[in-house]
């Protein structure tokens, strides 16, 4: 299984905005900066997000992205689902060999057990593990004292 850069910038995206939520609509500009992420791929990101209902623009001085539920109730499989499609892990097999056939299954196993884990995962649990990890001062860029 391999995630795209889209998909990993995707969820960078989407936790940057779980994580200064509060702080009303989040532009893209600072979470390209805060994530590096380039700019116009973020917005290219965005636009998928926005169509599999995930995030919502605002336009104006106080416009920018929301998501469009709660943090808790949105999960890591989801926005993966929406910028690469399934969680699949590569099965190379020979459906006539019995050894391929027992290796098949295993993969197969293996790929719900992914998909799982991923759908288990909200993007509430990543805000609260990034307190966990001290990153609470990620809408800051460091501050250089000489």
């Amino acid at each position: 299984m391999r995630l795209q850069a889209k998909t990993r910038y995707g969820v960078r995206a989407v936790f940057d905005i779980a994580f200064h939520q509060t702080e009303g609509a989040v532009q893209a500009k600072d979470i390209a900066r805060r994530e590096e992420i380039p700019l116009r791929y973020l917005e290219q990101i965005f636009q998928d997000l926005k169509r599999a209902g995930i995030v919502e623009s605002r336009r104006g001085p106080r416009g920018g992205y929301t998501l469009r539920r709660s943090p808790d109730d949105l999960r890591l499989g989801e926005v993966v689902r929406a910028l690469q499609g399934s969680v699949e892990v590569d099965i190379e097999h020979d459906a006539g060999s019995p050894g391929g056939r027992v290796t098949a299954s295993l993969w197969r196993e293996l790929q719900d057990h992914v998909g799982a884990w991923f759908d288990g995962v909200t993007f509430g649990d990543l805000v609260r593990r990034a307190g966990e990890l001290g990153v609470g001062a990620a809408s800051q860029p460091p501050m250089y004292f000489i």
